[in-house]
């Protein structure tokens, strides 16, 4: 490891929550500006001017799969301000889009960015048309017209494109010889992100070069891969990501229609602009979850976990996003989770079987291992009449055991779960819960106390950071990691400041653009302050021990950090739920959460970021699903059909901080910004069941509506004699 220069945490406390540049070191709330997102002085895609542009717009498949016909012309190239219009024969021959292999692929989708022959999902871009303007090019494309043979021979490949087993021990005979074995089966929702900035791109034409503006958590990414795509100079591109309104993992590759637009520009020498439309996006967006996992575990009859199977099936769609196998490979290898089990068994496929395609999203196949594995922590407690926390503790890597190496092959590198446990479990009040609870059911309320143990790794790789110490004494940073709207430029202001003792507004902060910034990889998996935020402090220090022998300003130190492997954060989730047993609407009475991200660089940060989280947990829990109909037409196609979180839904949590430093990267800090997502839907789930125990329920699948879990309750209390 690298030497570094400590920190004290006290100063992190001292900056402001919210920074663009206007805040001051202990400024109020009130008494200095909003930042200038929330003023509406942000750019996004759709701000950005372009000279002339041309407005692109696709017309879209309204059927899942089928045959593509001929396709009809003439109306849309006749509607007035329509520029051209083009067909998946324009654009054949391409190359495809790169996929993080972290599954052995068997077989790998193409790429299409408009249909060629074959349908490859509902609202695939079947044609596109540029405008003069929005209105003509969106008149264009709904004037375009196909025949579709829904019965054409060649359906949709379902074949398994990606699988990966684990195995170690002795499953069958820990099974054959166990004193108790409880199974679960869990079918996740399938959710759409939901970002607040849709999907965009602007494309500014000149002869020597291209401009490009992405709404993207991986701008240098994009780059590489448009390039690649279309067998270009990666030189001629510009990528900047401005001011991205949120991403969570849908953001994280390319998508057809931006790789067209950046092609229609080139082939007609004009800016491009395109601005997905919200119903656009949930039709053809990547979508997350939809995972379904069956797992089994054994115990001793002491309580002793001995073995787990496990089975995961990952749903991805005809064309993969570059992080598609990533659920498949958390959901299957992050399992047993922080348990200390000698014989596993786990398989995990990767499947085409849904409608849209699907990726990435907050999580990413961390909450998948969790539920399943603590969904079977608290039947296995329900079974041995035993304290879940109690059993929990009994099974985790015991104190000191860490770093160590699981069953699946992943180090994980520092931590105290017994410590952990206890301590959450006295903050929490977690006996206190369980003696209220026994109070209410006496009452016949349906009241549960669910609690789920997670782990979050973050991610590993390289980023890049740039630091200069100007001649009038202040710091200018260009990082080579991207912010989605998560506040990244105050951290990375705060931690080179601090070795300065630089105030904020005497430190600025780039990102997101491939020609001002160093490379870098981007907002994906945790990793922004972890890796992010590590180049910087590297770079920093280097440059004030060269400002402390005495160089001449301006001193400038530019780093391509590698981090030593993962870093995993770890927490548990406690939630207490009450039913209400004529209508099965549930109420979040408590919830709070223990959480040890490392050191914690902005505490106001990690709690907004833990916040944010268990709001979009509590969404999977509790009412986010996208619904097709038996015929594939999507039922859940605005957001007065796909019901999000209001503040009104979220309860308010109790955060509790734990830190252990990690020696995986310069700062000792891990990875909390999927930690929400993580642990809130198992709890809820363990929570609801729990509640609905003495009624003989055991299992449901999430979204746990009031519709649910009142038929649930019906149809236990018609079978009870």
């Amino acid at each position: 490891m690298q030497m570094r220069v400590a920190i004290p945490m006290a100063a992190w406390d001292k900056w402001a929550m919210f920074d663009d540049g206007n805040a001051k070191i202990g400024s109020s709330l009130t008494d200095r500006k909003a930042p200038a997102r929330l003023r509406g002085a942000g750019c996004f895609v759709a701000d950005v001017a372009l000279t002339a542009p041309l407005h692109l717009n696709f017309a879209r498949a309204t059927t899942a799969s089928g045959s593509l016909g001929a396709l009809d012309l003439s109306a849309a190239r006749a509607v007035a301000g329509v520029h051209a219009v083009h067909t998946g024969t324009d654009v054949s021959g391409l190359g495809v889009l790169s996929v993080n292999e972290v599954i052995p692929l068997s077989r790998v989708p193409g790429f299409p960015l408009l249909a060629q022959g074959q349908i490859g999902g509902l609202g695939q871009a079947v044609a596109a048309v540029l405008g003069e303007t929005p209105m003509a090019a969106r008149d264009g494309a709904e004037a375009v017209q196909w025949d579709v043979d829904e019965t054409g021979a060649d359906g949709p490949d379902r074949s398994v494109v990606a699988e990966k087993n684990w195995r170690t021990g002795d499953p069958e005979a820990a099974f054959d010889a166990a004193a108790h074995v409880v199974e679960a089966t869990i079918t996740h929702p399938r959710l759409f992100p939901s970002p607040m900035e849709t999907r965009g791109i602007a494309v500014e034409y000149a002869d020597e070069a291209l401009t490009i503006w992405s709404s993207s958590q991986t701008p240098h990414r994009a780059r590489t891969e448009i390039a690649q795509i279309l067998r270009m100079d990666a030189g001629r591109l510009r990528v900047i990501a401005p001011d991205v309104g949120g991403a969570f993992g849908m953001k994280g590759s390319v998508y057809p229609e931006e790789v067209f637009a950046v092609w229609a520009a080139m082939t007609h020498r004009r800016s491009v602009r395109w601005i997905a439309s919200r119903g656009e996006d949930m039709l053809s967006a990547t979508q997350g979850r939809g995972l379904r996992s069956r797992g089994r575990l054994a115990l001793s009859g002491d309580g002793r976990f001995t073995a787990l199977e496990a089975w995961i099936e990952a749903p991805v769609g005809a064309w993969l996003p570059n992080s598609a196998l990533i659920p498949a490979w958390n959901a299957a290898r992050i399992l047993p989770g922080p348990y200390d089990i000698e014989s596993v068994a786990i398989e995990t496929r990767a499947v085409p079987i849904a409608p849209a395609p699907m990726g990435i999203y907050r999580g990413a196949g961390r909450p998948e291992a969790a539920c399943l594995m603590e969904r079977l922590v608290e039947r296995a407690s329900t079974q041995l009449k035993r304290c879940a926390v109690d059993l929990r503790v009994q099974n985790v890597y015991p104190s000191g055991a860490l770093p160590t190496r699981t069953v699946t092959g992943n180090l994980l590198d520092s931590g105290d779960y017994p410590t952990t446990l206890l301590r959450a479990s006295d903050l929490i009040g977690y006996s206190a819960l369980r003696r209220e609870q026994s109070q209410a059911r006496t009452k016949g309320r349906l009241f549960g106390v669910g609690a789920a143990l997670y782990l979050e790794p973050s991610g590993e790789g390289f980023e890049t950071a740039r630091v200069t110490l100007c001649t009038d004494g202040s710091l200018h940073v260009a990082s080579g990691s991207s912010s989605q709207g998560h506040g990244r430029e105050t951290a990375y202001a705060q931690i080179a400041g601090e070795l300065f003792d630089l105030p904020p507004d005497r430190v600025t902060v780039i990102q997101g653009d491939t020609e001002t910034c160093p490379p870098g990889i981007g907002a994906v998996a945790s990793r922004g302050t972890a890796i992010g935020g590590s180049a910087v402090f590297t770079a920093a220090e280097r440059v004030r021990a060269r400002s402390l022998r005495g160089d001449t300003l301006p001193i400038c130190e530019e780093v391509r950090y590698q981090n030593e492997g993962q870093a995993w954060g770890h927490g548990l989730y406690v939630v207490v739920v009450e039913i209400e047993r004529e209508t099965g609407v549930p109420r979040i009475l408590k919830a709070a959460c223990l959480d040890d991200a490392g050191r914690l660089v902005n505490p106001a940060f990690v709690k907004g970021q833990v916040r944010g989280g268990f709001a979009q947990g509590l969404g999977e829990a509790l009412m986010e699903q996208v619904v097709y109909d038996a015929d594939g037409q999507l039922l859940t196609g605005s957001l007065m059909d796909y019901a999000l979180p209001r503040a009104t839904d979220v309860p308010s949590i109790e955060i509790f901080a734990q830190e252990t430093p990690t020696p995986m990267n310069a700062l000792g800090v891990k990875g909390v910004g999927e930690a929400g997502t993580i642990g809130a839907p198992a709890a809820i789930l363990n929570a609801v069941l729990d509640a609905l125990g003495p009624l003989g329920v055991t299992h449901l699948d999430m979204p746990l509506t009031p519709c649910k879990i009142w038929t649930a309750i019906r149809d236990a209390e018609e079978k009870t004699p």
